[in-house]
């Protein structure tokens, strides 16, 4: 697997040494020189195969001999032991549930498939490897989890002060061993500029071997295709073969997997990207004029990006054929207000409890299919991560009938382990040469 950078498509680079680099110097994100189809008659018959299975056949397929297949199956297997299944709420209204993973988050797909491709890929007496990653909630504890005791590896998490649930902010700072958390005096959007500024700069990448958890990285990239494709397999044992996927969308890394797939052959018929009230793609989408902004505070944090860094990527998926973007994706944006009533009615609805991602999706998707009544499409929101995370902002009369697992009541009583700091990077710069 040969991979570009989106601001020079005349280099390319390994995919070993994409997922270490993590960002190229350019500051632009690396892409797939070659997005291969998958077999027509693979996709076909998805439904013969488990979620393993399509794992390995997607992943070969994108990363050629970049692993040997039995290496490859193997770390699969490893990675992606935990099912995510698609629901039944009404005729053609389905949700795909991604939270059933270690750090009850979609983020498991790739931090798990990430460590163990980066350990698979470090060699014995290498330099150790430091991992920044950039975190609105769910990034840091999936990373967290995902690397946890990974051999030879440091990760620091920076997340922003106030602005994750407090479940979210035990997974990032309870860790100890070789995760540690900086809880930064400002938005997610401030926590993602100082990564990205680390890794430009010359003496940290003199002095530390540096790379990426957020979905900057590629490797975070490839295992979020798997799940599109699962959802599809699944689809297709109830007799259902066109598929609408409407996707809680903040950084953009999980529709833009969904749009990879796509490349690769799934057929999907639309992506709806449903933001909250930061909505620049959203805007673009709809006035052809894409200008960040600024992100503001919300109840569903996750997705508090005014600056997508994946949009990139799908800018660059589609090159200059902007009409063509905007035909394949549409944009809903939902306030706070519009989120309770949402989870709400979601509850009301089907007696099924949701994240406030997840219902700014399931709106978006009800609020399409009334506007295109017509198509007869299955319709698939997907539930990015467990609703037992945002007590706080559920209404009362639904959060109490959240379903509290296990490894959350573990983590009653830990220790936070959190150092604060500024938005300034000479600040960071200064933890990071101070805590070799």
């Amino acid at each position: 697997m040969k991979l570009y950078s989106t601001n020079n498509t005349a280099a390319s680079v390994s995919f070993k040494e994409a997922v270490f680099n993590s960002m190229p110097q350019d500051k632009g994100l690396y892409m797939p020189v070659n997005i291969p189809q998958l077999d027509p008659e693979f996709i076909s018959n998805l439904d013969k195969y488990t979620l393993p299975e399509i794992a390995f056949r997607v992943a070969k397929n994108l990363l050629g001999d970049a692993v040997p297949e039995a290496d490859l199956k193997a770390l699969i297997e490893d990675a992606i032991n935990f099912d995510a299944p698609v629901v039944e709420l009404e005729e053609d209204v389905y949700v795909l549930e991604l939270f059933h993973g270690p750090s009850l988050a979609f983020k498991d797909f790739g931090a798990r498939f990430m460590s163990r491709i980066m350990s698979y890929f470090l060699e014995a007496g290498e330099k150790q490897l430091d991992v920044l990653v950039a975190t609105s909630g769910d990034t840091g504890g999936a990373v967290a989890l995902g690397f946890l005791g990974v051999p030879n590896t440091r990760v620091t998490i920076l997340y922003p002060k106030g602005k994750v649930s407090g479940i979210q902010e035990q997974q990032l700072t309870t860790n100890g061993q070789n995760i540690r958390a900086l809880e930064v005096e400002g938005t997610f959007d401030d926590c993602q500029s100082l990564v990205k500024q680390a890794f430009t700069d010359a003496e940290l990448n003199a002095e530390f071997r540096l790379t990426s958890a957020n979905s900057i990285n590629i490797a975070r990239l490839v295992p979020q295709t798997f799940y599109y494709f699962n959802a599809y397999a699944q689809l297709l044992r109830q007799g259902k073969s066109k598929v609408v996927f409407a996707v809680p969308s903040g950084n953009f890394g999980n529709i833009g997997a969904g749009l990879l797939a796509w490349k690769m052959g799934l057929p999907i018929e639309q992506f709806i990207a449903a933001t909250n009230a930061n909505d620049t793609v959203p805007a673009f989408l709809k006035t052809g004029v894409y200008e960040p902004k600024p992100s503001v505070q919300t109840i569903s944090n996750a997705m508090d990006v005014g600056n997508p860094s994946n949009w990139v990527r799908i800018a660059d998926l589609f090159k200059e054929d902007t009409e063509a973007l905007k035909k394949l994706i549409i944009g809903y944006s939902y306030d706070d207000a519009e989120t309770v009533t949402a989870i709400e009615q979601v509850y009301d609805d089907y007696q099924y409890v949701v994240c406030p991602h997840t219902a700014i999706a399931w709106q978006a998707l009800k609020d399409w299919q009334i506007r295109n009544s017509e198509n007869d499409a299955a319709g698939v929101f997907l539930s990015t991560a467990h609703p037992c995370k945002f007590p706080d902002v559920i209404p009362a009369r639904v959060a109490s009938k959240i379903v509290v697992p296990e490894v959350v009541k573990e983590l009653e009583g830990k220790a936070k382990q959190a150092v604060e700091l500024s938005t300034d990077f000479a600040d960071f710069k200064a933890y990071l040469l101070a805590n070799k």
